[in-house]
């Protein structure tokens, strides 16, 4: 599978977002040693220069929702801190629906509706209705689109429950709802979306994911989404951009990455009479015995021998009385990207 850029761009067309060779640096001080150390850095002061984002380009298309991965420190913060207008690149290219957003930032905020996990914005001491009805006013929206809207928000997120109470008091699962909500009040096409449901329990993630897949699938929303979540990634994304010191290390659909990276598939099947299975179909072999219970896997003879044929091939084969599908663990494989096409270094200042 070729992840080079050339393959990416010559296949994919113009992006509702658009990033090619983002660099972000920051400079800080460097502390000295010694009993003078801070009179010399205050009037002779070292500086040091981080790298944070090295040539950085991807393109996410209208109505796709792509996860951009990577370990803490990795850069996936400041790209989307730069796409949202709040940081300046150092040098590169970035548009989001049209818009440079660090050149037309009250432009750029009308097209976009944005959420961190860390972070609301909406006003502390207020109720979320409250809270909405000022942003109604910001982006003057229509009284009867912000009434159709906030009917929908409370259809899929169930806001009403909870919606006169001041956001100081609310759970972290219900602020994080409200903040869905905000950043949707506008109707923007783009939205972003950094480590949204860290913190919260099972329920509010798979209500907030279930969200998220009608705004992709049903309003044909473009989402760019930061986690460390690997079931949300399984869950709702079938591209991935992998970040790492500040580089795109990887960029390619989930199946692709599984393919590349993971170890394969595993077939667990039950058979009455495990006797009889002596010589098993073309590319498979029993890895494992254990009684009447086998593990199958592929013996790499029959290049790209996908894990749905290897099942069929086995019901046709055997009498099988219960059979499993084990795939590589997500968070194995993302690691084993990292490592498997890391740049092995931070990038040079």
């Amino acid at each position: 599978m070729d992840f080079s850029e050339e393959a990416r761009t010559a296949t994919r067309p113009q992006g509702v977002i658009e990033v090619r060779g983002l660099t972000k640096t920051f400079e800080t001080r460097k502390l000295r040693d010694g009993r003078l150390a801070t009179l010399r850095s205050l009037f002779s002061p070292e500086k040091t220069v981080k790298t944070a984002v090295a040539d950085v380009s991807f393109s996410v298309a209208s109505g796709e929702l792509v996860a951009l991965l990577g370990p803490n420190g990795a850069g996936k913060s400041t790209t989307i801190k730069m796409l949202t207008g709040i940081l300046t690149p150092n040098s590169g290219h970035a548009t989001v629906a049209g818009v440079v957003p660090y050149q037309e930032r009250e432009r750029n905020a009308r097209n976009i509706g944005a959420v961190f996990g860390q972070r609301s914005q909406l006003w502390w001491d207020l109720p979320a209705r409250e809270s909405f009805a000022i942003l109604r006013d910001i982006y003057g929206v229509p009284e009867n689109e912000y009434t159709a809207r906030l009917r929908e928000f409370d259809d899929l997120l169930e806001l009403s429950a909870f919606w006169d109470t001041r956001i100081r008091h609310l759970s972290l699962g219900q602020r994080v709802r409200c903040d869905l909500a905000a950043a949707l009040l506008h109707d923007p096409p783009v939205l972003f979306l950094d480590e949204p449901t860290i913190g919260m329990d099972v329920v509010a993630k798979e209500q907030v994911r279930a969200y998220l897949r009608h705004q992709v699938e049903q309003r044909g929303r473009t989402v760019l989404l930061t986690t460390h979540d690997m079931t949300e990634v399984e869950r709702l994304v079938e591209r991935v951009v992998l970040i790492n010191h500040g580089r795109i290390v990887v960029d390619g659909s989930l199946v692709d990455i599984r393919r590349k990276f993971g170890d394969g598939w595993r077939i667990t099947a039950t058979v009455p009479d495990p006797g009889s299975v002596q010589r098993p179909p073309g590319g498979l072999e029993v890895i494992r015995r254990d009684g009447p219970l086998l593990l199958f896997g592929a013996d790499g003879s029959v290049p790209g021998l996908t894990a749905h044929r290897a099942l069929k091939l086995i019901i046709e084969r055997y009498d099988v009385v219960g059979v499993g599908i084990e795939e590589s663990d997500l968070e194995d494989v993302m690691r084993a990207a990292y490592q498997g096409a890391d740049v092995g270094k931070e990038p040079a200042a």
